[in-house]
């Protein structure tokens, strides 16, 4: 008896209408309770890039147009054709035609990494992974070089077709882009000055007077492993007044081969779709798959494969059990002979590597008290007790008023209530079957104690 009295809340558990967690979930109710957590790492780069200058040489290129011209004493070579003469001739030797000056372009460039990541503690603390948000400091130069590169380039052949009073056509514009390619690489130096970081976490908020809309908040990295092949995590914190939604971390042992796979992720892909309006770019992408294999990385330490859908922009979003809970965070991917991505087979950093930095750097993960509300306000909603479920969404307004999808449900649950479609299970009643319950077993309990008394001699 006195261990029932102890743990009279795990009766709340076998009754209907109160979510359980540790209980099999549908993919619905996953993304459902999980989804508010989710958010987007974006990492953004600003620097100066100084190009040399360069000038046409137009000696060369006006003797150029004379052998061209002598070529074509009978009119029989077309505009367009000596045009693509010129190209390839300029392209086949660049150094006859350009020269460097000793002026300086300056090209102000800024340059964006994005993936995922997820809230761990009510108090803002993010997981994700490492290579989002320190890269190298080689690759960072390449990419800020090839996007000065890029928009140098655009705005030396739009000059050229403005000089020249012509469009060129695709395949033109390639060689021209092949053509400033080796100038660049061969005879011109660009450096890199006053590169700065900033890293971001962007999450969805509802608001109930303007409706949903985005927060971009700066973090602060709190810890951090290596890009892979180290291990690849990273705990960010942002600073907010409100208790964040937050996924639940499983235990440290490894999901098996053939367990059920839930995966949150912002995929590039669909992120830049121009098709897609903006304001979707912030509700995460949710791919299924299995355990395809527990292998081990070349540092010895265990990573699961999937088979679930990833690309570009997934990298450190959680993959959860049939349970909701997190078990690790989507890493990396494996390459075709082609240089692509294969499909299906895909790998993610198990959530007992995360559990060391956390442990390191004295983070308690937890799941916050909204977040259990928001649970039990799901569950309510699904099995149609919407006055219980409104009861629930409510106190999630008063520690967050911006908790997301919250206003969406809160007016379906009014819109039901209204319509007379609540199936009420108050707390009376579910008190009365405790009482019951506990009544039953004491009784239960003392009639064998007066049994056991009446055979003891």
């Amino acid at each position: 008896m006195n261990g029932i009295v102890k743990y009279p809340l795990l009766f709340l558990f076998l009754l209907p209408g109160v979510f359980a967690f540790g209980q099999r979930i549908s993919g619905v109710e996953n993304y459902a309770i999980n989804r508010p957590g989710v958010v987007m790492i974006r990492t953004e780069y600003s620097a100066n890039v100084y190009v040399n200058s360069m000038k046409m040489d137009n000696k060369q290129f006006n003797a150029l147009l004379d052998s061209i011209q002598n070529l074509d004493q009978a009119g029989g070579i077309s505009a367009e054709q000596k045009l693509d003469i010129v190209l390839r001739e300029m392209n086949n030797n660049p150094s006859r035609f350009f020269q460097t000056t000793f002026d300086y372009i300056k090209q102000s460039e800024q340059i964006t990494a994005t993936g995922t990541g997820f809230f761990i503690t009510g108090d803002g603390y993010v997981a994700t992974n490492c290579h989002l948000i320190d890269r190298d400091n080689a690759f960072i130069r390449r990419q800020f070089i090839l996007t000065a590169f890029q928009q140098i380039t655009d705005a030396s052949i739009a000059a050229l077709e403005s000089s020249w009073a012509t469009t060129f056509t695709e395949q033109q514009r390639s060689l021209l882009y092949n053509t400033y390619a080796s100038v660049y690489s061969r005879l011109f130096s660009m450096i890199l000055y006053g590169l700065k970081k900033y890293v971001y976490v962007v999450y969805r908020v509802d608001r109930e007077d303007k409706g949903p809309g985005t927060e971009k908040k700066p973090a602060s990295i709190v810890a951090k492993g290596q890009p892979m092949p180290g291990k690849d995590v990273a705990i960010l914190k942002i600073e907010t007044t409100h208790e964040m939604p937050v996924l639940t971390l499983a235990d440290s042992s490894l999901p098996r081969v053939g367990e059920q796979l839930f995966v949150y992720g912002y995929p590039g892909p669909v992120t830049n779709n121009d098709f897609l309006a903006a304001e979707s770019a912030i509700e995460p992408t949710l791919t299924t798959g299995i355990v395809s294999a527990v292998k081990n990385s070349v540092g010895g330490w265990p990573l699961i494969q999937m088979d679930a859908n990833i690309n570009h922009g997934s990298s450190g979003g959680p993959v959860c059990n049939e349970k909701g809970e997190v078990v690790g965070l989507t890493t990396f991917g494996s390459l075709e002979n082609t240089g692509g991505l294969a499909a299906g087979l895909n790998f993610a950093v198990p959530v007992a590597i995360l559990d060391e930095y956390l442990d390191t750097a004295g983070i308690d993960p937890k799941l916050s008290r909204s977040s259990q509300l928001y649970a039990q306000g799901v569950d309510f909603f699904d099995q149609g007790h919407y006055k219980s479920a409104l009861k629930r969404f409510e106190e999630v307004k008063k520690l967050n008023s911006m908790y997301p999808r919250l206003y969406i449900y809160i007016e379906d649950c009014k819109s039901r209530i209204k319509k007379g479609m609540d199936h009420y299970s108050g707390p009376i009643e579910r008190l009365l079957v405790i009482a019951l319950l506990i009544m039953g077993l004491s009784a239960l309990a003392a009639w064998g104690a007066v049994r056991l008394s009446r055979r003891t001699p």
